[in-house]
């Protein structure tokens, strides 16, 4: 029997110094100072051309789903505005290979103002197998007691509630009502749901809003870590211990096609999320992330370049360690989705799991030293950013005093200037001459008939209205 022999080619020789390598560089610069391989990230990180394991400590951040047959929740966005049809859509993507599905309510979304539809869009959807996110904003109230309906109060429904109304303030630029009360509100509806169904969350605190309106990876981890202490906060005023109110919150953040800088968003995002749980004494509960796929980063001419950015924002949520991802169509910034982008949004996740087995290694990412860098930099960013929010006296107080929009401003900013650089591949790089228009649907919105409103003066604060990148070249008809 032949047995294995190690040759050890690096016998012999030194390890190469710092310095040494240095001097090679210099030599292939032609007079360019070191620097000008110094590139940043949009806080201003240093991204160095070379790490070593004295950068950083090599540390594991695993997800906090451990089954490698389904690493991750392959979460179908649906926002037909007819029941019925959102219904159909449900079940096709269930059958297709999701294993959860995001329902979009009221504006956007699905038409759904009753009890009756929602048993109608939920019509042979088993809630017990299969996870029911719900995203209606003002509305997350009525909408999760329309879901406990369908639920008949079966204790083992897997519920997500997903209420989030600071997101729809900060988004919307103004709440009907005073949001202070929206929250308390939200936090009321839900505490009674907390024993009635063991395996349901509750809210979601996410830094999104953050990120669509042109935010950095460290203000959208802010925000992220400040929605999660308002909500906890509201969820303890009904009672609810930091350990049963961490339990029930689930993490929100983006990935796009910067799949490094997003698996080290992921990752930073966990380490936060742990460490406030930590800090209010709720130590030991496994942080839930959901990470969606960026809407800013698409674009609505030459759509099918949206599948490469797509891609790579479901391979960051694979590799960064989310335990929900939920892409979108790549249709998403022309208009409705076509039955053909419903299925790649679905498909290329599946690919990611079952052909590439991404799940199959906990933290993909531990160890690496430039990834273990940026990582750790930007929990640290981030941390700093949640401690300017609250100094501000909390997520409420930094909305409404526009703290928080000045600060996006200027990340915003250094966003399009960097656009202008870079280009944008199939707009401004390389547009297709003989592109045609998408055979898209036209579909009528959702003529909501919700009513959210609560006693009380409005609140407003200054928008964080989403963007997209390559909008002002589209507008400007750059590309034919």
């Amino acid at each position: 029997m032949a047995t294995e022999r190690t040759i050890p080619l690096a016998e012999g020789f030194a390890p190469p110094s710092r310095e040494a390598w240095l001097a090679l560089v210099e030599r292939t610069l032609k007079g360019k100072p070191f620097e000008s391989l110094v590139s940043r990230t949009s806080d201003g990180l240093e991204v160095q051309p070379l790490y070593t394991g004295e950068d950083c400590e090599g540390r594991l951040t695993p997800r906090g789903r451990a089954d490698p047959d389904q690493p991750w929740d392959v979460r179908s966005l649906v926002a037909h505005p007819d029941p019925a049809e959102a219904n159909r859509q449900i079940l096709e993507d269930l059958q297709g290979g999701a294993s959860s599905v995001l329902l979009r309510i009221g504006e956007g979304g699905c038409a759904i103002a009753s009890a009756r539809d929602m048993l109608r869009a939920l019509d042979s959807v088993v809630l017990e197998a299969a996870t029911v996110a719900l995203d209606a904003g003002f509305a997350g109230p009525q909408a999760a007691g329309w879901l406990d309906a369908a639920a008949k109060a079966s204790p083992t429904a897997r519920l997500a509630l997903h209420l989030d109304p600071l997101s729809a303030f900060a988004e919307a630029g103004a709440s009907p009502g005073p949001i202070e009360a929206h929250v308390a509100a939200a936090a009321e509806t839900a505490a009674p749901l907390v024993h009635a169904y063991p395996q349901a969350s509750l809210f979601i605190a996410t830094g999104r809003v953050a990120h669509e309106a042109g935010g950095s990876e460290a203000q959208e981890l802010g925000v992220m870590a400040a929605a999660a202490v308002a909500y906890a906060r509201a969820l303890a005023g009904q009672g609810l211990s930091p350990t049963e109110a961490f339990a029930r919150i689930v993490f929100g953040l983006s990935v796009d096609d910067d799949y490094f800088t997003s698996i080290a968003k992921l990752r930073a995002g966990r380490r936060i999320a742990e460490r406030l749980a930590s800090a209010c004494g709720s130590g030991g509960v496994p942080a839930v992330i959901e990470a969606r796929a960026s809407r800013r980063m698409l674009t609505r001419l030459d759509a099918w370049t949206n599948l490469l950015r797509l891609t790579a924002a479901g391979f960051a949520g694979a590799a960064g360690g989310a335990d929900a991802v939920v892409l979108h169509p790549f249709t998403e910034a022309a208009g409705a989705p076509t039955p053909l982008a419903r299925r790649q949004a679905r498909n290329t996740q599946l690919i990611l799991m079952q052909e590439s087995h991404l799940g199959r290694v906990q933290d993909p990412a531990a160890g690496a030293w430039f990834i273990e860098s940026i990582t750790d930099e930007l929990a640290r960013e981030g941390w700093a950013v949640f401690q300017a929010i609250e100094r501000q006296g909390g997520l409420v107080q930094a909305l409404t005093s526009g703290f928080l929009a000045a600060n996006v401003d200027g990340a915003r900013a250094a966003l399009h200037a960097a656009a202008e650089h870079r280009g944008v591949l199939g707009v401004t790089r390389f547009p297709n001459p003989d592109e045609r228009p998408l055979q898209i649907d036209a579909v009528a919105a959702a003529a909501s008939s919700l009513d959210a409103r609560l006693p009380g003066e409005d609140s407003r604060c200054r928008p964080l209205a989403p963007m997209r990148v390559a909008k002002p070249f589209e507008d400007e008809d750059v590309a034919p």
